[in-house]
């Protein structure tokens, strides 16, 4: 079945700006309706006091719950360290096929690495990172066209060597599944 529909919840504290521009851009990429939903979650029932960080596995299910049908791919927008048991921390992550996904901007900061405020170095972070997922959620698996946006990133200088699109491989794959792109 074909999504016709992408909807990003902001379940964080992000400006209403920024989101926007973000929907911009992930309608720009998808070329499918954009629509963004503010929520609250009570999200102490997922962090794990011993890691100090939120299970990423959790909040995927909890995500999934909210997505209406198999016409809407939904990504769930955080401001929380994430992690899932075989990994130290996460940007994001979402179901292969699936209907849903999630990412954090918790690592996508400069600050956080002791450099200069960015706000578009971020903007851009969290814009690759919420198109890498939602890629996923279309049917693509990790790319290793250099600049792709599903390329695999383990840290964020890997973020900001990819493009916030799709390689032509992708792009073709992204045809082939019936996603409007």
């Amino acid at each position: 079945m074909t999504a016709n529909r992408i909807r990003l919840i902001n379940l964080g504290n992000f400006d209403k700006k920024l989101l926007h521009e973000i929907s911009q851009e992930v309608h720009g990429t998808f070329r499918i309706q954009v629509e963004l939903q503010e929520e609250y979650v009570d999200l102490s029932p997922f962090f794990d006091s011993a890691r100090k960080q939120y299970n990423g596995n959790e909040l995927l299910k909890l995500i999934d719950t909210k997505t209406p049908n198999e016409n809407t791919k939904t990504m769930g927008l955080f401001e929380v360290d994430l992690f899932i048991p075989i990994l130290t921390y996460i940007y994001g992550q979402a179901y292969l096929n699936g209907k849903s996904g999630i990412a954090s901007s918790h690592r996508l900061g400069n600050e956080r690495y002791g450099l200069k405020i960015n706000p578009s170095l971020f903007k851009q972070r969290f814009i690759k990172e919420i198109n890498h997922e939602l890629g996923h959620c279309f049917g693509l698996v990790h790319c290793r066209q250099p600049g792709c946006v599903m390329q695999s990133s383990t840290y964020v200088e890997d973020i900001d060597q990819k493009d916030t699109g799709f390689c032509s491989g992708c792009q073709e794959l992204l045809k082939n599944s019936n996603a409007a792109i």
